[in-house]
């Protein structure tokens, strides 16, 4: 014998754009610098001397793709 259940429904949670907007800024920001150290860095707009950042990130670069040789 089966029997009859009410199934409640669900209720959509509220997602508080404003609450969310500065983390997602903050990790916007620092996504943006990462991309740029392991994208840019050691080119024409070099922040430091040398190759320390480039051979910091040399393996992340082949792995999304930059050319760096």
């Amino acid at each position: 014998m089966t029997h009859a259940v009410a199934v409640p429904a669900p209720i959509p949670v509220r997602i508080p754009i404003r609450e969310i907007l500065p983390y997602a800024l903050f990790a916007g920001v620092l996504s943006l610098i990462a991309l740029y150290f392991v994208g840019a860095e050691q080119g024409a707009l070099a922040v430091f001397d040398g190759t320390y950042v480039h051979e910091l990130v040399h393996d992340a670069r082949h792995l999304l793709g930059f050319p760096c040789h």
